[in-house]
């Protein structure tokens, strides 16, 4: 259900953001959900958790280094 419900939304955004762009030429969208989507879902996942790194780190499948570079990456440290 989960992952049918993320793939739904994410599908839709996507579809809503080509739509807004018309002919406007992209390049490297992969990069750019990527870039967007990352922080977000840490950001998420860490208010739910009320920043607990360990439980951050279980609930996204990724060890705790891991999700402290990607935090640090994204400036959420």
């Amino acid at each position: 259900l989960d992952q049918v419900s993320i793939s739904s939304a994410v599908s839709a955004t996507i579809g809503d953001y080509l739509r807004l762009l018309e002919d406007e030429p992209v390049n490297n969208l992969y990069g750019m959900v990527l870039d967007q989507v990352e922080p977000a879902l840490l950001r998420q996942v860490m208010a739910h958790v009320d920043q607990n790194q360990s439980k951050a780190s279980l609930l996204l499948g990724v060890s705790r280094g891991t999700l402290r570079s990607k935090l640090s990456k994204h400036g959420l440290l």
